[in-house]
């Protein structure tokens, strides 16, 4: 940390900080913040949540090749952007560029390159993006339990609870001699669920669930408030730049978001082996 940065520094940037993710995180800011979705990021989304274990690969291989002195080229793999880029995260990247802008102004910033805040501030972008991935898994765990009294950590598990729903409907309205019979006839004898009808309702479900995932920030962003998530996120980033040291490995949040989807695939394999 700067030698010219003194307690009292520290202190009023810490206030600052605080203001920040007061006035952008709570619950008026952050539904200010998601009002930048209501566009083409709704297009984006799907794409980018795709992309989403790719850019944990690039993660992950960077900070293997620097653990293994390949440094130049681990630093060329950790800087690139996988995902599209959307507008809210634009204004979050824009947002803490003010904010820092207006530490280093009032002598209690860190006084950066700007190539090293924005790529931070692009980082934390990512890293939020990521915390709302964890809550649509979250809401889709608590949706499985609640319609069929079993653990849905992701997509892939829900899809074929809801598929077997769905067909076991259709059939049953189609049925010749009514719905009671039907019910009946397909309690006996189950429906049988062909792989594209899978298929589709898990593609229908990561639509809809990128969907969420947009907007998964409104319950998000107020309970890392509420936590202190987003300050203590925040000032690890300007210590990073007072260091002026690159973020070190991957951030928790990417590998807990894609724990989901490995514990979903995982789950999924064991029921089917089952």
């Amino acid at each position: 940390m700067p030698a010219t940065l003194t307690d009292d520094a520290l202190s009023r940037r810490r206030s600052a900080v605080s203001r920040f993710v007061r006035d952008r995180y709570g619950p008026r800011g952050t539904l200010r913040l998601h009002r930048a979705a209501l566009g083409l990021d709704l297009l984006r989304a799907p794409v980018n949540v795709m992309l989403s274990p790719v850019f944990l690969l690039t993660r992950l291989g960077a900070w293997l090749l620097s653990r293994l002195g390949a440094k130049r080229a681990g630093g060329w793999l950790a800087r690139r952007r996988v995902f599209l880029p959307s507008d809210m995260g634009r204004v979050i990247e824009a947002d803490l560029l003010v904010l820092i802008a207006d530490l280093d102004a009032r002598g209690i910033g860190p006084g950066a390159p700007p190539d090293a805040v924005r790529r931070e501030a692009a980082a934390l972008a990512e890293t939020r993006n990521a915390v709302s991935e964890i809550t649509t898994s979250l809401i889709v765990l608590a949706g499985g339990w609640l319609l069929f009294n079993r653990a849905t950590p992701g997509i892939i598990s829900l899809a074929g609870p809801l598929a077997e729903i769905r067909a076991h409907s259709t059939a049953v309205g189609d049925f010749l001699l009514g719905d009671r019979l039907g019910r009946a006839w397909y309690w006996a004898f189950p429906v049988e669920l062909s792989p594209w009808e899978v298929i589709g309702t898990g593609i229908a479900l990561a639509v809809a669930g990128s969907l969420v995932t947009t907007f998964a920030g409104l319950i998000a962003d107020p309970l890392q408030l509420w936590a202190g998530t987003h300050r203590r996120r925040i000032l690890r980033l300007l210590d990073r730049l007072d260091r002026a040291a690159p973020a070190g490995g991957i951030e928790r949040e990417h590998l807990l978001a894609r724990a989901g989807d490995l514990s979903d695939a995982v789950l999924m394999l064991w029921r089917n082996l089952r």
